[in-house]
């Protein structure tokens, strides 16, 4: 039935409404539970490099968290986890019940120079399914206990300074201070971006 409203003017206004009618709680039916986020880390496997690539070139693609443009191959992944597993270099994955690469987390060198060879800067990517679940975290926590247990000593995070609020957050509740800035030393969607470091002490 309508309703006559009259605004302040005088106007008459009409609004149709319809009263909604909801069943019992016993006869509606039930919503359907989200299935239960579940996965275990494991060392990285060379057989899963192509869901890794996968989950990088997502970001390279769509994002400025890496500054990277071109997307890496396969052969590029696969060399690069031969150098990491050749220096000892903690790489882990999140993996799903079903074998789905959720997310990986790595390790690498700092600089190329010996005398850094202690320091490392760290890497944490997410499949787009997997954020907001706090797995990021969980990546964080292993990675540094891996870290520590094989000798190294401190953890450097390079960190775009746009839109990546989150994962600044994220270092800062697991004890990494800002160290400094850069500004404007990367080139991405036609736009400058600067870069934030952090740091944590692993002894």
């Amino acid at each position: 039935m309508p309703v006559i409203l009259r605004d302040y003017a005088g106007a008459v206004l009409e609004e149709e409404y319809q009263t909604r009618r909801q069943l019992p709680q016993h006869l509606r039916k039930p919503t359907p539970e989200e299935p239960v986020f579940e996965y275990a880390l494991r060392d990285a496997r060379p057989s899963d490099l192509p869901d890794i690539r996968e989950i990088y070139n997502h970001y390279v693609a769509n994002s400025t968290v890496t500054f990277d443009e071109d997307a890496m191959t396969l052969r590029e992944w696969k060399s690069k986890f031969a150098y990491l597993t050749k220096l000892g270099m903690p790489f882990i994955v999140a993996e799903s019940p079903r074998g789905q690469i959720l997310g990986y987390a790595l390790v690498s060198p700092w600089k190329q120079k010996k005398a850094y060879r202690y320091t490392v800067e760290n890497s944490i990517y997410l499949g787009a399914a997997s954020t907001g679940k706090g797995l990021g975290s969980v990546l964080m926590t292993e990675l540094i206990a891996r870290s520590k247990a094989v000798g190294l000593k401190e953890m450097i995070a390079v960190i775009a300074d746009k839109g990546a609020d989150a994962s600044i957050r994220m270092h800062e509740n697991f004890g990494f201070t800002e160290i400094g800035r850069m500004g404007r030393v990367g080139f991405k969607f036609e736009r400058w971006l600067g870069t934030v470091l952090m740091q944590k002490s692993l002894t």
